[in-house]
């Protein structure tokens, strides 16, 4: 089961309250991914980033069978600041870096603003549809200049051009037709 088996974020915090089963997979196969990425990029392992979501799956299960709690941001953000607390607090303890919990404020970011990480979520999604959109010969030709590091000569070989400034001048064609698509999709 993933998160779309619960229509809502307080449907699928209702079914975690009442220890349905779904809930706990689904928060699992949705959220741990960010979760493993954030760990292993700073300086854990998988092992580790299971032990410290778990250990925040229940902060949150046990924060949810109280009455007066009220979540006041999304799911995302929450497992994410408590599995970062908890994973700065074990790096503290593992003297795997002398200093304190705070030290590692500056290291290791977090987007304070719930509308800030939408908003990045957002932008990634239609910054994805609009390459997928943008069709050949552009998608190569971005994907070798920005991901690859392709040099404008390196692109001008590999593409056929009869010299770097034809590249250029097609590679600016593209930017300005994928700055139109991502702004269409995003604006709307």
């Amino acid at each position: 089961m993933n998160k779309a088996a619960f229509h809502s974020e307080e449907e699928l915090l209702s079914a975690l309250r009442t220890g349905d089963g779904r809930a706990l997979g689904s928060l699992y196969k949705t959220y741990f991914p960010m979760v493993l990425h954030f760990i292993t990029q700073n300086s854990g392992t998988e092992q580790e980033a299971k032990d410290i979501y778990q250990e925040a799956m229940i902060v949150l299960y046990e924060h949810v069978q109280e009455d007066e709690f009220v979540l006041s941001c999304k799911i995302k953000t929450y497992l994410y600041s408590v599995c970062r607390r908890l994973w700065l607090k074990k790096l503290a303890q593992k003297s795997r870096y002398v200093g304190k919990i705070e030290d590692f404020e500056s290291f290791i970011p977090f987007t304070r603003d719930d509308a800030d990480a939408e908003e990045k979520d957002e932008q990634f999604k239609a910054m994805q549809a609009s390459m997928g959109e943008l069709g050949e010969p552009c998608r190569t030709i971005l994907e070798d200049f920005f991901i690859h590091g392709f040099s404008m000569q390196q692109i001008t070989d590999k593409m056929g051009y009869t010299n770097a400034d034809n590249a250029k001048n097609q590679k600016y064609k593209c930017l300005m037709r994928l700055k139109k698509l991502f702004f269409n999709r995003y604006k709307s």
